[in-house]
């Protein structure tokens, strides 16, 4: 179907029949005795599962220690019954073993396996699942209470032909992704090599202008009387998302306070990092967001005139600077970046003829993984709303 065949899409469900989940679904409670001897190769905790994603692309191994022995099959469904706010849901592509936190679905007869999982992942289900969840910081639910969730089933023949569509749809979304990964493979391979190789063992430090690195302000120096309805935006790492400044909801701060703080402001091409918490945030600010200034929690980084902050910016962010960044951070609980380590990132910035000639192989990649994203993200919608429809 094409994409507006399918926003027109309805479902008669006249000869559907309401049932509950109980009726259509069991809970196999088969457990392993020998890992060695039934040859379990896959152990699934949490963690492997992604929310919102109906594949299971991840596990642990037996080399990891582990104390899960419930079974589960190729085909089954591991949902995530501890906190299911998080809507973790997948079908197995192995057989395995997982945590007592994952609840197996396996579809009984008047049920093709094939549609389970379009079943349990859409809206109605998670909703029922939180409501009748137990327990205070990790609430969770069992098969007992999501036996009752109710819902309209379509007779047999119905139930392959939408499970055709669905299947397909998701196929769609699935090879879309994997021109995604092979953008982001590559990308990431023309930073590593030009990047991120450090033939001249440089740093960050080595690209930046003299006090170029400066971690925002301490909260001595900004207080929460200091923020005013309009006034100049303070970038805090809560306020990056996916790249980008998100200016909707930043906090502002009036402009004589702005004046004090003048020695945080930032200007067009600097880069901020977090402090701490999630490491791989970034973001380089533009020409509107210059005179803006680099709050509490984040790291402003100012390159010498006349290199290309872009470049660096990409290198930046590369899974390569991301994983650095982390085994040189410091604490144990959260981990934290300052100025010395900012200031030892390695990178490699080559001469201005050949760093434009990577800049615009990069930024070529970028746009088009952007616009791929896109694609991913309307198919996503559309096949989650056709979900919904139906179930």
């Amino acid at each position: 179907m094409e994409t507006t065949q399918l926003q027109q899409f309805s479902v008669n469900k006249s000869g559907w029949t309401r049932v509950k989940f109980g009726d259509v679904v069991f809970e196999p409670k088969e457990t392993v005795k020998s890992l060695l001897e039934e040859n379990i190769e896959h152990v699934v905790g949490l963690e492997h599962i992604d929310s919102e994603n109906i594949h299971l692309t991840r596990s642990g191994n037996l080399e990891e220690s582990t104390t899960f022995s419930k079974k589960f099959k190729k085909g089954d469904v591991l949902f995530g019954r501890r906190r299911a706010y998080l809507k973790k849901a997948a079908v197995a592509s192995f057989d395995g073993i997982c945590s007592g936190d994952i609840t197996v679905f396996r579809a009984k007869k008047n049920l093709l396996p094939e549609l389970l999982p379009f079943v349990v992942n859409n809206e109605k289900f998670f909703d029922y699942a939180v409501k009748h969840s137990a327990g205070g910081l990790s609430p969770r639910v069992k098969f007992k209470d999501l036996a009752n969730y109710e819902f309209l089933l379509p007779p047999k023949d119905q139930q392959a032909q939408l499970a055709e569509l669905l299947w397909a749809m998701d196929e769609v979304v699935e090879r879309e992704r994997e021109v995604l990964e092979r953008f982001i493979s590559y990308i990431e391979s023309l930073i590593h090599s030009n990047l991120s190789a450090n033939k001249g063992n440089t740093t960050l430090g080595d690209y930046c202008e003299n006090d170029g690195i400066r971690i925002g302000p301490f909260g001595s120096l900004l207080h929460a009387q200091d923020y005013v309805d309009n006034g100049v935006p303070v970038i805090m790492p809560t306020d990056i998302i996916d790249g980008e400044i998100q200016e909707d909801k930043i906090a502002t701060i009036s402009n004589e306070k702005a004046k004090e703080l003048n020695r945080y402001c930032v200007i067009a091409d600097d880069i901020i990092f977090p402090r701490r918490g999630d490491l791989s945030k970034r973001a380089i600010i533009n020409k509107k967001q210059d005179g803006w200034i680099c709050g509490t929690g984040s790291i402003r980084v100012r390159l010498k005139e006349n290199l290309n902050s872009k470049l660096a910016y990409y290198a930046l962010t590369s899974r390569f600077i991301n994983t650095w960044l982390l085994d040189n951070s410091v604490g144990t609980t959260m981990p934290n970046l300052n100025a010395s380590t900012i200031g030892n990132i390695p990178l490699s910035l080559p001469e201005e003829r050949l760093a434009n000639d990577i800049f615009n192989k990069i930024e070529s990649a970028v746009k088009a993984s952007k616009v791929n994203t896109l694609y991913i993200q309307n198919s996503r919608a559309l096949q989650k709303s056709l979900i919904n429809q139906i179930f």
